[in-house]
């Protein structure tokens, strides 16, 4: 069974502030899953399955679905980190495939920057944790410096390299009323910024972020009948990779060759990318590991203006991304879900939209770069494409 064309996203909304110390997280739950419906033209009647993470309060889904009045026959928590949302876009156009459900809602959200809460996965009581930190892997960015320190001394990849990462996204982010951080850097301000954890640089980090966002799934009956352009899932793929491998390789390798081949079309089709960002190693590996250029030729890839809209070889978070835009609950795959649907609509600021913008792929990854950590790749096309 392939997942090819059977659903459509029809609604997508991203919560507009990035500090709400007013609002509680199911109260952001509910008005981004109830914009997202109001975006496709449906109601919360209408919804029959309910796609979320552990950043849903209450019972699983059920509290929610309960709150939202939500009458749900499908329901998925898969928890992948940042890559959770895609991996549940893909489950949900499986299930559409299947008649298991017609419309899915999946939402995320949360407020970490209100509550001080630290980035990353919560290894309380992991099996690894002991080992790992003994050897001073105590933090999130330490676990990506790793893998950062050792593609350079694999390849050669330089901090002025990893920083044209970062220079793209704040061109894109001053574009985006709603972006966290929206003053255009350069390679000189991104290296020149403290270190963190070397090789990264604070420049190098994303933001936190409080926000949220949904998206609504549905089947093609439903979608077109809906008014709203709709987004067409070409393929997905995930997978996940544990600790011992190479440190230069991402599950990518084996998420994305699956979501491209489910879609029938390669890298070199590619019009835009949403491209998790975390730190700027995160994008620059995931473009390598996705087969947009050989590995260890990220770094001189992202050169040149590669990654700048619109007219960059293969324009890349088009919003600002994780490291200007927006990380709401210290994870970034919704937002580059919704940003690649803006794309696919022609409804992305006027100064980024990629011309004739036809084919789009999605990537969300959990967990940690450099040890064990998920990916997830969608295809996602012009409801004609």
């Amino acid at each position: 069974m392939t997942v090819r064309r059977a659903a459509f996203i029809v609604g997508a909304h991203e919560h507009p502030r990035r500090d709400i110390p007013d609002l509680s997280v199911a109260e952001i739950h509910a008005e981004v899953a109830l914009a997202a419906l109001a975006d496709a033209g449906l109601s919360p009647p209408d919804v029959d399955a309910y796609f979320c993470d552990s950043d849903a309060p209450g019972v699983g889904p059920l509290s929610m679905a309960e709150y939202l009045g939500v009458r749900c026959r499908y329901l998925d928590t898969t928890e992948t980190g940042g890559a959770s949302y895609l991996s549940h876009v893909g489950h949900a156009a499986a299930a559409i495939a299947a008649g298991k459900c017609h419309v899915a809602l999946v939402v995320m959200g949360g407020r970490p920057r209100t509550l001080r809460l630290a980035s990353g996965p919560n290894l309380s009581g992991a099996p690894e944790t002991h080992y790992e930190t003994h050897w001073g892997i105590t933090d999130t960015v330490h676990n990506y410096a790793l893998a950062a320190m050792r593609h350079m001394h694999e390849f050669g990849t330089t901090s002025r390299q990893l920083a044209e990462v970062k220079v793209a996204a704040s061109l894109h982010a001053q574009h985006n009323p709603n972006a966290f951080l929206r003053k255009p850097v350069t390679v000189d301000d991104v290296v020149n910024s403290p270190l963190i954890s070397d090789p990264l640089h604070r420049l190098d980090c994303c933001v936190m972020t409080d926000g949220g966002g949904a998206v609504v799934v549905a089947s093609a009956e439903v979608a077109h009948r809906l008014p709203r352009h709709s987004v067409a899932v070409l393929g997905h793929g995930e997978a996940a990779k544990s600790a011992g491998g190479d440190l230069t390789h991402t599950a990518a390798v084996w998420s994305g060759p699956t979501a491209f081949a489910e879609a029938g079309v390669t890298p070199a089709d590619i019009d835009y990318a949403s491209v998790y960002d975390s730190f700027t190693i995160t994008a620059l590996m995931a473009l390598e590991d996705l087969g947009f250029c050989e590995k260890g030729q990220g770094g001189r890839f992202v050169q040149d203006g590669t990654l700048v809209a619109p007219h960059g070889r293969l324009p890349m978070n088009t919003d600002g991304g994780g490291l200007c835009n927006n990380q709401p609950d210290n994870r970034g795959g919704m937002a580059r879900m919704i940003e690649a649907v803006r794309q696919l609509r022609g409804e992305a600021a006027a100064e980024v939209q990629v011309p004739d913008c036809r084919l789009a792929v999605v990537h969300g990854s959990g967990g940690r770069l450099a040890t064990r950590s998920s990916a997830a790749t969608l295809i996602l096309g012009h409801e004609d494409a």
